[in-house]
């Protein structure tokens, strides 16, 4: 072929003519051919479209709701209390209390961690002994209400409340049997946030009963919404009161009960998380 048919090397035509030759390596056809200069260009601005294309779509699509345009499913304009919890930048918890976490933003994603913390706290299976539970109550709340919350949680883990749970006097599980409170939290909501003062509620599910054969009390799920008023005092974050009502519960699915055996496996095998937001 002729030097300027090929569109390669250019040039006035000399009627000579030049065999393309397998390279060493390569295709036995040899390599293909470049394209003239003409259909380069086009291609190269129609590739370089399609990137730009694509690089937008992306970035739209992984915004992660950080706009107050993203819709819920039905057309509602989501707010910032429902978005999904996205990575603030700051670390809020930086230490622990025994095992419980603390050194919390002066922050309201501060204030959400410390409430949700403190739920899964108080509702621990550690609140149905005496020692333990005086022990949680002041870590968790503010110096100022220690006594008061403390005296209203001994008048209610008495005896008779432990006998109703299916506990021995003291509080203990029975022989044979494994005694499960736990309380997981599913979202958190700022209702009021002023500096140094926050109310936040903490939606949770919960867990409580006896795992074990034979048990007159199993293990059972529950859903209810706990709202903590918080006080920053000596650089974190305590309670002043906490109160809980039921709800709002989802409609039960259709899965299967677990047999005692393995609900007590679970929850001596799992187990819980510090939450931070």
């Amino acid at each position: 072929m002729s030097l300027s048919d090929d569109g390669d090397y250019g040039g006035p035509r000399t009627g000579q003519t030049r065999t393309r030759l397998p390279e060493g390596g390569g295709d036995s056809y040899g390599p293909a051919r470049r394209p003239r200069a003409g259909m380069s260009s086009r291609n190269l601005i129609t590739i370089v479209g399609v990137v730009v294309l694509l690089i937008a779509a992306i970035a739209f699509a992984n915004r992660g709701g950080s706009g107050n345009n993203e819709s819920a499913p039905g057309g509602a304009a989501k707010t910032a209390d429902d978005r999904p919890t996205a990575p603030t930048g700051t670390k809020p918890v930086t230490g622990k209390n025994g095992d419980i976490a603390a050194g919390f933003a002066k922050t309201e994603q501060g204030a959400q961690s410390a409430a949700t913390n403190y739920a899964v706290a108080l509702g621990s299976s550690e609140m149905f002994h005496h020692d333990q539970r005086h022990r949680i109550v002041r870590t968790v709340m503010a110096p100022s209400a220690v006594d008061g919350y403390q005296n209203t949680l001994d008048k209610v883990y008495t005896a008779d409340f432990f006998k109703s749970a299916g506990l021995k006097a003291d509080g203990t599980a029975p022989q044979g049997m494994a005694f499960v409170s736990r309380t997981v939290p599913i979202g958190t909501k700022i209702k009021e946030f002023s500096g140094d003062r926050a109310t936040v509620e903490v939606w949770c599910t919960g867990l409580l009963g006896l795992a074990g054969e034979g048990s007159v009390r199993p293990v059972t799920t529950s859903w209810f919404t706990t709202t903590m008023k918080l006080v920053w005092t000596d650089g974190d974050w305590k309670t002043l009161t906490n109160s809980q009502q039921n709800g709002p519960a989802p409609v039960s699915g259709d899965v299967p009960a677990s047999g005692a055996k393995e609900i007590a496996g679970a929850v001596e095998g799992y187990g819980g998380f510090t939450y931070a937001r």
